[in-house]
């Protein structure tokens, strides 16, 4: 048996502020350890001890991935893997979610043939409100991105095909990469028609595979910090 952890790291904004959209160019620490921690609890409760755990080189990857190795016994470091950095958000990286759909609803209209200055608020933000929609339920990648997604998906397959037999893996990276993880099932519009591909902070996902080849979720997007 072959074990695929994926988890996404912890919060990196307290109750109470805004959050913005943090992608690959924005490095922030977490703001607390009970997310990362919950991860190890979790897994240490499955009876899941990581081989080899990655992570993003980012604060909040890194010090998740360290939070759950700590909760383990440090099976084995962290080891920073670029491959699974978060998204680039192109202009709407650090602005919050009311001014990315302002942003892509002016620019969808304009796509369209529209004067955006035609158009009330609320007709922009439904424009934008669909494209942020269609990214979490199919992840169609909003104009403007800088996301790569053929190359996304190849580090997951990569990824999976290192994984050795008996081998439990652990990766911790962020919500717009592991969105992609999926696609080593082989049946991606299935999966997201069945499953919320967006994780929750502190969320956990497990692929497993017994010939190496074919790879099975059995769990997605657990909040383990509730379950540990």
């Amino acid at each position: 048996m072959k074990t695929l952890i994926i988890a996404r790291h912890g919060n990196t904004f307290r109750k109470g502020e805004t959050p913005t959209r943090v992608g690959s160019r924005t490095d922030l620490p977490l703001v607390e350890e009970e997310r990362g921690r919950g991860i190890g609890k979790y897994l240490r409760k499955l009876g899941l001890t990581p081989t080899r755990i990655l992570a993003a080189p980012l604060q909040r990857t890194m010090s998740t991935a360290s939070l759950a190795a700590e909760e383990l016994g440090n099976p084995c470091p962290v080891q920073p893997d670029a491959r699974f950095i978060e998204v680039d958000y192109g202009p709407d990286e650090n602005h919050s979610e009311e001014e990315t759909r302002a942003r892509l609803g002016a620019d969808i209209a304009k796509a369209q043939g529209t004067d955006p200055a035609t158009l009330s608020p609320e007709e922009i933000d439904s424009l934008g409100g669909a494209a942020i929609d269609k990214w979490n339920a199919e992840a169609i990648v909003p104009p403007g991105w800088k996301v790569d997604v053929n190359q996304i998906i190849t580090n997951w397959s990569d990824l999976a095909a290192e994984v050795q037999d008996g081998e439990v893996l652990l990766c911790v990276s962020s919500n717009g990469t592991i969105r992609f993880a999926p696609y080593i099932t082989g049946d991606y519009a299935g999966f997201c028609a069945t499953h919320d591909i967006k994780v929750a902070t502190g969320g956990v996902c497990i692929f497993t595979s017994e010939d190496g080849t074919t790879w099975q979720c059995t769990e997605w997007g657990v909040k383990a910090f509730k379950l540990a």
